[in-house]
């Protein structure tokens, strides 16, 4: 029997299924024999480094529902039954399928990537070793990945919390019969592993960027940027070897000729522009209208964001608390379209305002309260005067009903913004006059389009982001405040603020050094939203996710500390190991939790 190189991981248990001699001999598509590869390595390379890109395809569904799900930028306007409504509600169960598509295919990755280093690692072409390193490269970045879902934050005890398995490759035929697997490795090995096999990328990949959609050196020394934050301990208590790797590698993709930060305006148009084309963009899952057939485009990632073209669910809206976030520094006011835009990443949001039989708009005063039940919030809309001096209900026959006065809140607001408060059952809230919006489920519709519209199609294409120029800039400043370097850090911070925003919005010194930790989060969860981050930068600095804003999400606190914090391991990974081999689950009550 040929020994094969499969795009088709761990076949063997760590995905759920046990390969078969009929399988072996099968060769299917995107099957190879070993000596197949060796014998005609320029020819079948690109197929084979094809295969393993391809593997991110369908992992980077889940990735991104695992990472920004979990978050707060987002909320879903009701229950659902769909697996990923766990990511949301924290009831974390092991039998998942988003989860365990999670799982298969960043090993499925790795094992296409480690097959063909194993096989190829010994030659000498120059060109063939530049594409070897593209393998360590995706075998270091899913490594991580994988690692920051199952494995605890890293400043908690990394020697002695569990990462994930480390496997590279599949075992020849000669294993199978008596195959052994290895148990979760911990999280300080897992984060090295990536480190190593990110290094030897930067290292092994010669050839000049070209695009996006290709690992590059600058893709792996981002990478390493990112990990070695992630290592960099909490702002109370930084690692400061690990901020400075951080800062390092930050800059040396930030000084690469290949990149650079685009304006204001061409910023606002980046969902629509197709990565080749966008030279912010270091590393993404390349996707093509011609992945999603039919009506696939209902199950993409924008889909659940928004209706773009007649197809998605539209289901998932922009935050409560990110909106205000944007409107921070002055309100967004998308009724006057771009002129409206302060911040620019209010340009990826889009109210669905509805309009009465004759096509005209209402204006009321939006503002959210406390749910009837005391469980959480919701909004309330209500109609205003013409001359803005009160709210009013109506009755079954649209005429005013209950009348509440209204006044202008201009502490830190100008009387433009159209900011006003009102006594509403009992109590003083404050809120902002705008058209009225469309409901699903009581919730208004603020699409959220950063992941629709790509190459300009009005569809949900959409690459997804897995390391963009912009974040080198957020790294680094993070990495200069645990060094205590906050004038640095303040400069970075300004240097994305002011493209999205504008030179006012610039931080002084002064303000900045008194809460540099708290704006460099802020700017970082304003610009790398929905971008499968935001989750995973509150609990690696020691944070606790809020969400006290309206959706049917449980609104208690999550502590970093909080076993829910990683999910479990997929129990058909468990179920599918090998006969005297072991997968740890994960703890499931904080008593087993290890923070120190």
């Amino acid at each position: 029997m040929k020994k094969i190189t499969s795009t088709l991981l761990l076949s063997l248990g760590i995905t759920g299924g046990i390969l078969t001699s009929c399988d072996i001999e099968r060769f299917p598509n995107n099957y190879m024999a070993t000596e197949q590869v060796a014998e005609n390595q320029e020819i079948l390379f690109d197929n084979m480094l094809n295969g393993m890109y391809a593997q991110l395809k369908t992992w980077s569904d889940p990735m991104h529902r695992l990472g920004e799900y979990a978050g707060d930028n987002m909320m879903i306007r009701g229950a659902s039954t769909d697996a990923f409504y766990e990511f949301i509600t924290y009831s974390r169960t092991p039998d998942n399928y988003r989860l365990q598509n999670f799982w298969d295919y960043g090993y499925k990755a790795i094992a296409q990537a480690s097959n063909i280093i194993n096989m190829a690692k010994q030659t000498d072409d120059s060109t063939i070793r530049s594409k070897l390193g593209e393998c360590y490269y995706v075998r270091g970045m899913m490594y991580f990945y994988l690692c920051r879902a199952f494995g605890r934050p890293y400043y908690q005890a990394p020697d002695k919390n569990l990462g994930v398995p480390i496997v590279n490759g599949t075992p020849d035929e000669d294993a199978i019969s008596n195959l052994s697997l290895p148990d979760r490795s911990t999280v300080k090995a897992t984060y090295q592993q990536a480190i190593n096999d990110l290094r030897t990328a930067e290292q092994m990949i010669t050839t000049s960027f070209q695009n996006a959609d290709c690992a590059s050196k600058e893709a792996a020394q981002a990478m390493l940027s990112r990990v070695y934050l992630y290592m960099s301990g909490t702002y109370e208590n930084p690692n400061t070897e690990y901020a400075d790797s951080a800062r390092y590698y930050a800059d040396l993709v930030i000084q690469s000729p290949n990149f650079h930060l685009v304006s204001r305006e061409d910023y606002m148009k980046s969902p629509r522009t197709a990565p080749e084309n966008y030279p912010e963009d270091i590393f993404v899952i390349k996707r093509l209208a011609a992945d999603f057939p039919g009506e696939d485009y209902y199950y993409t990632i924008g889909g659940m964001y928004s209706n773009i073209g007649g197809m998605g669910w539209g289901e998932m809206y922009a935050s409560a608390k990110y909106l205000d976030l944007l409107n921070e520094t002055k309100r967004n006011d998308w009724r006057k379209g771009d002129a409206g835009i302060v911040d620019a990443r209010a340009k990826f949001i889009e109210p669905q305002y509805s309009t009465d039989d004759n096509g005209n708009y209402t204006e009321v005063l939006r503002f959210i309260t406390p749910n009837a039940t005391g469980t959480g919030y919701t909004y309330v809309q209500l109609p205003v005067n013409n001359t803005y001096t009160e709210c009013y209900t109506v009755d079954e026959n649209g005429n005013p009903k209950d009348r509440y006065p209204i006044t202008p809140y201009t502490i830190g607001r100008t009387a433009d913004e159209q900011y006003y408060t009102i006594n509403y059952n009992g109590s003083s809230y404050t809120g902002v006059i705008d058209y009225q919006m469309s409901l699903n489920n009581g919730y208004p519709m603020f699409y959220i389009t950063k992941c629709s519209r790509e190459d300009n199609l009005e569809s949900q294409l959409h690459s997804p982001i897995i390391s963009r120029l912009d974040e080198m800039y957020l790294n680094r400043a993070e990495a200069y405040v645990k060094l205590g370097q906050p004038e640095q850090a303040r400069m970075d911070v300004n240097t994305i603020r002011t493209r999205a925003i504008n030179d006012q919005a610039a931080y002084d010194a002064t303000t900045f050094a008194a809460n540099a930790a708290q704006l460099v989060d802020k700017e970082r969860q304003l610009e790398l939203a929905y971008q499968a981050e935001r989750s995973y930068d509150v609990f690696r600095n020691g944070g606790t996710l809020t969400r006290q804003y309206p959706g049917p999400h449980p609104i208690n606190d999550v502590p970093a500390t909080d076993y829910r914090v990683t999910y479990y391991i997929p129990q058909t990974a468990i179920n599918s190991y090998p006969s005297g081999s072991t997968l740890t689950q994960n703890p499931t009550s904080d008593g087993g939790v290890i923070t120190h």
